[in-house]
């Protein structure tokens, strides 16, 4: 099988995606970007950006049996999950348009 050779950009990009989204693994933004997970696991070591473990979802609460302080974390917590969201689809958006520019510079019509 031939090896895949990537822009100096994508590994860059695939990094960031990474590094700015902390609910993200290994596994999911490879899948998402049609790469082995070795491959991106290599270019985030290489970055120096520690892996992190997985995450276990938050319990479910019931809102009536909160304290004040609880749901002031709880929603603080939301709010930075929601932050993390948007920096990805953020992230996503312009690799993607990076990617369109790309391989619309590469037709040959």
């Amino acid at each position: 099988m031939a090896r895949k050779t990537y822009s100096a950009e994508f590994p860059r990009d695939a990094v960031e995606l990474y590094r700015c989204t902390p609910s993200a693994t290994v596994a999911g933004i490879a899948a998402d970007l049609g790469v082995m997970d070795s491959t991106l696991s290599g270019w985030i070591k290489a970055a120096g950006v520690p892996i992190r473990g997985q995450s276990r979802p938050p319990a479910a609460v019931v809102p009536g049996d909160e304290t004040s302080a609880q749901e002031l974390a709880r929603l603080r917590a939301r709010v930075a999950e929601l932050e993390g969201e948007t920096r990805k689809l953020a992230t996503e958006r312009e690799t993607l348009r990076a990617a369109a520019k790309y391989f619309a510079g590469e037709t040959n019509w």
